[in-house]
This record gives structure tokens, sequence and C-alpha cells, in this order.
């Protein structure tokens, strides 16, 4: 986020000179299809990739964001998004994480809301039915079967109390948040359900942003002098992470301490997971606003370090924090070793960590990452094949926290286009035009992001909640007539096998991907594995390495749009 000046520009420079970061003279933003304002060019101009759908799906739901002119801290933050299969019947649904109104003396919050896929690619909303509309303030969502019994939970993470909805399997949730004891009152964001132990039951690790209220709200200024939205910094209130362990009986134990992981606070934004430095456990990575980045890394008995900074992901290459909102973690150069992608703050750029052995790298330039990003302010974000042709392609989700300048739109001060950027060989990456894939830019001041194939066609489509807006569907047409082998990789009880990682041979390379939903900024995504085969036919020698270390080989998978079932047991075992 950036340093907004509560109340002097004399105290805004002290801030920004404590924080290590240098603020240069915001620049208009180039026009579509355009180099940004850095000089790096973006792509010449082809057919979209991606077009507004939300219409012909029938998903009318405006994100509510608040106080239009009260500048809450909250307001600008919110919300959240999640592509799940909640009734296992194939078909994405959407959960939508509504914000609403700060003012506990206000009116009743809108709520959240689920939308049920017909199986057609148009949604129906069963939130009332299926009781899941928690109405907090709500920021992020996370999805997985923490009781083990085959369905999809939801954890919700609000301004407050957060809300753990456990599904009954006929369709409808059960409030469990007290009798799980995972009501954490803080401010979360993002969240994960990993199984940080290995006792083969899922945990949940949830990221608090700061210490906030309504008592502690200040009053900031934009350069201009206009009442704006303050940052992290301003309220030097940076909160604690929780992690809750899973006692197997329906219930979790706050283990927060005792794990380690209360050494530090943060201002945490975004979280991923994977097994970083290839020991056979899962590692946590948070992506802290304004402050130094955690990576949390894990003994293989549920305990942990912060080995960020020896690591080398910490800060940027020049020593320096950046505003970390949302964060992935993905083998780009197929290399064995997970890397780590994520969003800033507007003339920071995005950053691009390599993994290399365990220890990484600020390769962000060297990529094609740093340039197009400079411009803008980075929140959801995922990578995923959008146009089948074996690489992995990166959306990102822009929206501003300042007034630094006019906006593009002039009915949004906060609007900012969407950046999508074509993958190649090598882990390179250049931006697509017309920007953000779609025929004319979309404006908008983007928050969550989701991926998954919602309308089962065999490529990944996006799900962006807008910040006092309409729900933006975009429907993927980049993967229209392309080839996808997808795979739904699923433990003994047929949930998502979180963690599990496919490795598949695609004409001479090979390449690894993981079953996640947990990524990005405070959304939740479809865990299927979907891979573009390019000018091949299908998929060879397709192994799965589950959580636990344990390998299975399923053969070759044929292109299809239909799923392919991994299920745990079903395999040969691989060596």
């Amino acid at each position: 986020m950036r340093l907004a000046p509560p109340r002097a520009p004399a105290l805004a420079a002290l801030l920004l000179a404590a924080a290590g970061c240098s603020r240069q003279e915001a620049t208009p933003a180039p026009a579509a299809g355009a180099g940004s304002a850095s000089g790096t060019p973006a792509a010449a101009a082809g057919p979209a990739w991606l077009e507004p759908a939300e219409d012909a799906a029938g998903v009318d739901w405006t994100h509510v964001r608040g106080g239009a002119t009260r500048y809450w801290f909250p307001e600008i933050m919110g919300g959240g998004v999640a592509f799940l299969d909640y009734d296992r019947d194939g078909a994405l649904d959407l959960y939508l994480v509504q914000s609403g109104e700060l003012d506990p003396a206000a009116a009743r919050r809108p709520g959240n809301a689920l939308y049920r896929n017909r199986g057609d690619g148009t949604f129906e909303d069963a939130t009332a039915r299926a009781g899941v509309g928690d109405d907090g303030y709500g920021m992020g969502v996370a999805c997985g079967d923490y009781d083990a019994d085959g369905h999809v939970d939801l954890y919700v993470t609000n301004v407050g109390a957060n809300v753990l909805y456990r599904n009954r399997g006929d369709g409808t949730f059960e409030d469990a948040t007290a009798s799980a004891g995972v009501g954490d009152p803080g401010w979360g964001t993002s969240a994960a359900f990993v199984d940080v132990d290995g006792d083969g039951l899922l945990d949940l690790f949830v990221v608090n942003y700061l210490t906030w209220s309504i008592e502690t709200e200040l009053d900031c200024r934009a350069g201009s002098g206009e009442r704006d939205y303050c940052s992290p910094n301003n309220y030097d209130r940076p909160a604690r992470d929780v992690l809750y362990r899973n006692r197997g009986d329906g219930t979790f134990e706050d283990v927060t301490a005792a794990a380690g992981l209360g050494a530090a606070f943060g201002n945490g934004l975004g979280v991923t997971w994977a097994d970083f430095d290839r020991d056979g456990d899962f590692d946590l990575y948070v992506a802290n606003d304004g402050m130094a980045n955690q990576l949390w890394v894990n003994d293989g008995r549920g305990r942990f370090s912060d080995g960020a900074l020896v690591a080398g992901c910490a800060v940027n290459r020049h020593g320096t924090p950046e505003a970390g909102m949302g964060v992935a973690a993905a083998d780009l150069d197929a290399d064995g070793w997970f890397d780590l992608f994520m969003t800033h703050l507007r003339n920071e750029s995005n950053t691009y960590y390599r993994n290399v052995g365990g220890d990484f790298t600020d390769a962000t330039a060297v990529v094609g990452l740093s340039g197009p990003s400079i411009d803008f302010t980075g929140f959801g974000m995922g990578f995923a094949d959008l146009d089948l042709d074996g690489w992995l392609d990166l959306f990102v989700a822009n929206g501003r926290v300042g007034k630094w300048e006019p906006s593009p739109d002039p009915a949004d001060p906060y609007a900012e286009p969407n950046l999508l950027f074509r993958g190649g060989a090598g882990g390179r990456f250049q931006e697509v035009s017309p920007r953000g894939g779609t025929a004319t830019p979309v404006l908008g001041t983007s928050r969550g992001a989701a991926f998954g194939d919602y309308d089962g066609d065999g490529d990944v489509d996006v799900a962006v909640v807008e910040s006092g807006r309409r729900l933006r569907l975009l429907r993927n047409v980049a993967g229209d007539g392309g080839r996808s082998a997808v795979l739904d990789v699923l433990d003994e009880r047929g949930a998502p096998a979180l963690g599990a990682v496919v490795e598949a041979r695609l004409g001479e390379r090979v390449l690894r991907r993981r079953c996640e939903a947990a990524y990005g900024y405070c959304a939740s995504h479809d865990p299927r594995v979907v891979v573009g085969l390019g000018a091949e036919e299908g998929l060879s020698d397709v192994v799965v390495t589950w959580p636990d270390g344990v390998r299975e080989r399923f053969g070759d998978v044929p292109a299809g749009a239909a799923p392919r079932a991994l299920v745990r047991g079903a395999g040969e075992p691989a060596e």
C-alpha cells in the first residue's frame, strides 16, 4: 500500500524514508496496446483472450465497499471470491465475499453470496438454501475438506470474527465456527487449508492485516490535499497471523505460539504454500504490505522459523520491502523448484523470485514482468495456461489505493486496467494486447481474482471482484479450439488432494503442476490441474506425488475437456 500522509506533508516524507521506499512522480497509465511508461513494449495487438460473461451466466452481484466519502481503511481492501464444487456435481460454483458497512450502528449488511452452477455455465443464487450468507465485513475465503468427509468446506475472513461453514453434503452448510474454535477476531485477509504437520488432516492458516478499529482511524490526504485512504504504515499496528492445528474431531487448536509463528508480526495480505526447500513438508509464504515478507520454513513437525531473509525472498533486489498484496507459487522455469510471484504497489513493480535450489533471486526484469507492472497496483493474480499452448500465462487484477492522478474512469478514482501476460519458454512473459486480454480494457478497482473452468470447456476462466462494482466473470476464448488435459487430483474420500504435485511429460518437456486452491489475494481457486497440450495429443507418464511423499503412476492422459480423475490408491506405485 502507498504511504499517505496523516495530516502533514513533512510527516509524509518522514514516513517514506522510514519505510525505505522512494516514490517517483506519478505518470499517466498508457493506453491499451501501448508500451508502459517505463518503456517496456507490450505485445502486438491481437484478438481478445477473455470476454465478459456475467450477463450470460446470470451472476448479478455487486460488491459494496461502504461509505463513499468516509475513507475508513478497510473499505479499499475487500473483497474475495472462490471457485469450488460444493455439491460435487462436477460443475464449479461461485462464492462471493461481500463487505458492506463498517459502522456497527448501521443497518444489516448485504451478506456473502453462493451461486450454484446449473451445469451449463449458468448460475442460480443458492445462498439462502445453503446457509452461507455471512454478513460480517468480508475480506477473503479459503476452501478445503477440513473434516475429511469428502465435501469442501468454507472459511470466510472478516474485519472482525471469521466464520467456518461446514459442508453437510446435502447442499447445505452449518456454522461450525464456535464448535471448531476458529473465529479469530482480527482483520483476516487471505487464508489457506494446509496439512503442516503431516498427519493427513488439513490445518488452517489465517493471515491478518493490522489491528484496526473505528476509534483508531486516521485522517489522511492525497498529494492534492483531498481526503484519501491511509497506508498501514500510518497506523503502525501490524498483526500476528494465526495457525490452527486440526485435532481430527472437527475442532482446531490455536498453535501459533507453539509453532513459532508468534515470533513475527506483519501487515499480511497474501499467502501461498509449497515445499520450497524440497525437504518433504509444506512451508508457508506470507506477502506483507510495506514490510519484509515471511517464509515460514517447516521443520517437518509443524514448527516454523522465518527463513525469508536468508533465502532471499524477504525484500526486493534493492533490499527494500515492498507492498505485497497477492502471491502465488509455481515452477515457472521447469527446474523442479517452486518459484514465487507477488503483486505490488504502483511504482514498485510486481516481483518474481526464482527458486534456485531453495534460495531465491529477484528475476523480475529478466522474465519481462517488471516494466509493464510499474504503473499499476496489483492485487489478485494467478498462473494458468489460458491459450492452451503448454506454457503458463499470468493474469493480474489491478486497482489503485490512492488518488495519485486523474483516473481513466471518471466514475472511479481508483480504477485501473488489468494485465495479462503470455508465458513462453524459459519462464519468460510478454504482455498481451489488448490490455487485460479483453477486447475493450476492463477498468475497475480489482481485488480478489479466482481461476477455474466454470463452463466445462477445458480451459481456465477468471472471476474478478471489483471494489464497489459488479462482479466480472471473464470467459476464456483464447483456449477455444485448443487441446487440454484436465486432471482432478483426489484423495481416498474424493476431495481435492491439496498439495499433491502432478508430473507429466508433454512432448519433450516435463511439467510440474500442483493441486492447490489458496493463492493470489483473498481468493480460492479450482484445484483441478488444467494442462494445455499445444500441438500434442495428450500427456504421457503422469505421476502424482501425494502430500505425504507417496508416488503413484497413472499412465497417459489423452486430450479432453472432461476431467480425468486421479484418485489416490487407483494408480500404480512409482519409484
